[in-house]
């Protein structure tokens, strides 16, 4: 082949990939979004809330970015900064089910193997009720019908000193009546709890490590980590939350006992955004697997935008994809009221969705 002729190719080489690496961005340019900051301070107007931060991706690319309300209680502490950590709670399952359905696509799992089998313990000391029949395909989907540990009683949220193992809080479940058959849909977070023993039994490492490994790491999610310790303070710049005590009175939880669950994902409106971005575009979990996951929230936008939430004491956090999963809107609202009466939050995220997202409807 003539140099002339490797010149010319490579320079039509080199234009289609500058074209490829434009065209997301003129694309992401062309969407039409709402005002990000305006519908933050709408939130943060919502009673309950103390502070909102909230971003929005087109492409990867950040195309609008808000924070309204209060970094500490009572207006204190100026605003949150917009690219500041929070924690995802419950969002976290929905990235230990992509790794649990990595691990089947593997083949080093299957959907229809038994609990009892995965981990023998948990029908040879009777720490799950009908652990023979339980499947871990129902242990993603919530339709295992085993109890919640936190019906149990057991936890309390201010306690910053008790380390608990993942088998204590099934045992803690075992004492909570069965309110389900095998089969029939009960959220549970003792489901989750049961899913990260088993990604500890077959890959050999621990939790956190295999979430860095499997996510964080090829993500590029550098701010994101997973948290483990019995008092567990968000890392850098970041909002507080609190949670009423007995007498009623708003008490920091900046600090959370990261044993208790298995939600202990922290993270930021970035980092979060790719999460949803590679596992709505296939790069996660086997194509043919897809369908496993968790449905999401009621959708959006005529039916093109879903949201999946996460909720403990002291935040409110939801990312709303489009499914195509271009677009990501990744919202986190700190409370001073308990989160699982915090619906008017929830209502007024989802408003505050519709008004970036969808803009005119």
């Amino acid at each position: 082949m003539s140099r002339a002729r490797t010149a010319g190719l490579t320079g039509l080489a080199s234009a289609m990939l500058a074209l490829s690496l434009q065209a997301p961005a003129t694309a992401a340019d062309e969407v039409k979004l709402g005002d990000v900051q305006q519908a933050m301070t709408n939130v943060a107007k919502t009673a309950g809330v103390v502070g909102a931060i909230g971003e929005v991706y087109v492409d990867g690319k950040r195309m609008g970015q808000g924070t309204a309300g209060s970094r500490l209680l009572d207006g204190k502490g100026g605003r949150i900064p917009p690219n500041s950590r929070y924690r995802i709670a419950s969002q976290t399952k929905l990235m230990e089910a992509a790794i649990i359905l990595q691990l089947v696509g593997e083949g080093r799992l299957s959907l229809d193997d038994k609990l009892s089998d995965v981990l023998p313990e948990m029908a040879e000391h009777d720490y799950v009720d009908r652990a023979g029949e339980i499947t871990v395909q129902q242990l993603i989907r919530h339709t295992s019908g085993i109890p919640d540990f936190i019906d149990s009683g057991k936890f309390d949220v201010f306690d910053f000193t008790t380390a608990y193992k993942p088998i204590d809080l099934v045992k803690a479940a075992r004492t909570v009546p069965r309110q389900g058959e095998p089969g029939q849909y009960r959220y549970s977070t003792t489901n989750y709890v049961l899913l990260g023993m088993i990604i500890e039994k077959v890959t050999g490492h621990d939790r956190a490590a295999e979430f860095e490994r499997r996510l964080f790491a090829p993500l590029g999610m550098k701010h994101t980590y997973l948290a483990t310790k019995v008092s567990d303070q968000i890392k850098g710049p970041h909002g507080h939350g609190y949670h009423p005590d007995a007498k009623g009175v708003p008490r920091d939880v900046d600090r959370l006992n990261a044993t208790i669950g298995a939600e202990g994902a922290i993270s930021t409106a970035h980092d979060v955004s790719a999460f949803y971005r590679a596992l709505n575009q296939g790069k996660l979990v086997p194509s043919d697997l897809q369908r496993q996951l968790p449905r999401p929230f009621p959708e959006l936008c005529g039916g093109t935008v879903s949201s999946a939430s996460g909720g403990m004491p002291g935040i409110n956090s939801i990312t709303f994809s489009s499914a195509d999963g271009r677009i990501q809107f990744a919202v986190a609202a700190t409370l001073k009221i308990d989160n699982e009466k915090a619906m008017a939050v929830g209502d007024a995220i989802n408003k505050a969705a519709e008004a970036v997202l969808c803009p005119g409807r």
